[in-house]
């Protein structure tokens, strides 16, 4: 899968929800994580987060929205139900994401969703929870941008593998001297 993405919360305030969130970043291949005003303590998180994510991906921790830094191109995806919030099923994934979700009883700030290039919500009938939430954006991810074999017409019919990538030759170009 080309590209790279990385997964934070906004205002969390259950160092478990936030492990949970962490490690299955961990796990669909995250580069990095972040929080923005979460309380977030690596030790209590441990109970849920049995890889211990920080210790493997980088965690970027931002006391407020002015701090929040992503690396350049990195394009920032707020997750949350919201009416003019794209559906997850139709989004198109950017190569280059920052994934942001909400508190547990709460919502992503004002002021972070317009910092947002794109909203998404999962069209679920109420909210789930935020490491659930999470792990569903980051498949969808996966399934859209990797290279994965078609799934058939027909239940029980077999998938068709993608075509074999082929790098071609050198391309050498000479430039054209004007006569």
């Amino acid at each position: 899968m080309r590209g790279y993405f990385g997964i934070g919360v906004e205002g969390l305030s259950k160092p478990m929800n936030a492990g949970n969130l962490f490690r299955s970043a961990h796990a669909f291949g995250a580069s990095f994580l972040f929080t923005i005003g979460a309380e977030y303590q690596r030790r209590r998180a441990k109970l849920a987060d049995t890889s211990d994510a920080p210790g493997e991906v980088p965690l970027h921790k931002f006391d407020s929205l002015e701090d929040l830094e992503l690396p350049v191109g990195c394009r920032l995806v707020g997750v949350e139900l919201t009416e003019d919030a794209e559906e997850l099923p139709s989004f198109r994934h950017p190569r280059q994401a920052a994934y942001v979700l909400g508190p547990e009883r709460g919502r992503l700030s004002e002021a972070l969703l317009e910092r947002c290039v794109f909203t998404v919500k999962i069209p679920t009938k109420f909210c789930i929870n935020v490491a659930t939430a999470g792990a569903i954006v980051m498949y969808d991810r996966m399934v859209n941008l990797g290279r994965f074999a078609s799934r058939p017409v027909m239940e029980g019919g077999r998938p068709v593998a993608p075509a074999v990538h082929v790098a071609g030759g050198p391309v050498i170009r000479r430039r054209r001297h004007a006569r």
